[in-house]
């Protein structure tokens, strides 16, 4: 169940964006205010696996549409940062283990600092700085799962119990043969993810593109479990969680 309203209703778009059909909305809004509303109760559909099948595919093994994901991309400079990656990561149990190797790397180097970064601060700029939000845990995730040959794709959506509440980044690596979900962050349980979209990295999912002039006057994010509904018990470490 869902329901979208817009105070320009005649100004609204539905559109389904790049490879992964993303959902959008395009709208034509002249000098005033725009004003959105977003709801919907969403039932997650969640594949739990344990790590004896969450294994690396080799390269000659991997289907094709994985295989763009192990690009660099415009905030995850895997070519950059591979070096670095093979040294701290290579010699790791291969599979499940070594993403969260790479999550735990993540988690305990970096510093959750909100507004210590832009949209335009990149993986390697945050390796360095060493402090960053959401998106740049999820993009330096990306940049080591790539760089040592495991594809990965950002991830925006909503997160339950999120504080405080927002929009959260996190990320996808392929392992055995679906898609799983991985937050280095660890601000909310991955078993409360509802994606909105999927890219390369956030270039291609953003919330919001302005073309011209526009300022965000207030927003409000909230994803809560259902009244009376038994939050899901936490992820073995052993596990991960599929909703491909």
């Amino acid at each position: 169940m869902e329901s979208l309203s817009i105070n320009r209703p005649n100004m609204a778009e539905a559109l389904n964006l790049g490879p992964q059909q993303n959902r959008a909305q395009r709208c034509f809004v002249q000098s005033g205010s725009l004003i959105i509303h977003y709801e919907a109760t969403v039932e997650l559909t969640a594949a739990i696996d344990f790590a004896n099948g969450l294994f690396e595919q080799q390269y000659m093994e991997l289907p094709a549409d994985a295989l763009p994901y192990l690009n660099p991309s415009r905030f995850c400079e895997s070519d950059l940062l591979g070096t670095f990656a093979l040294r701290e990561f290579g010699n790791t149990t291969k599979g499940l283990v070594r993403v969260r190797s790479i999550c735990d790397w993540v988690f305990n180097n970096l510093t959750y600092v909100s507004g210590s970064t832009d949209s335009q601060t990149t993986a390697q700029d945050v390796f360095v700085q060493r402090q960053g939000v959401c998106r740049d845990y999820a993009h330096l995730s990306i940049a080591f799962c790539r760089g040592i040959g495991i594809p990965a794709r950002y991830v925006c959506g909503y997160a339950v119990n999120l504080q405080p509440a927002d929009f959260h980044g996190y990320f996808e690596a392929f392992l055995g043969d679906s898609w799983y979900l991985f937050d280095a962050t660890r601000m909310a349980p991955v078993g409360g993810f509802v994606r909105i979209a999927t890219g390369h990295d956030a270039a291609d999912v953003p919330f919001a593109t302005y073309i011209g002039s526009a300022q965000l006057r207030s927003k409000k994010i909230w994803a809560n479990w259902p009244q009376g509904s038994v939050a899901p018990a936490p992820l073995p470490d052993q596990a991960a969680i599929s909703t491909v």
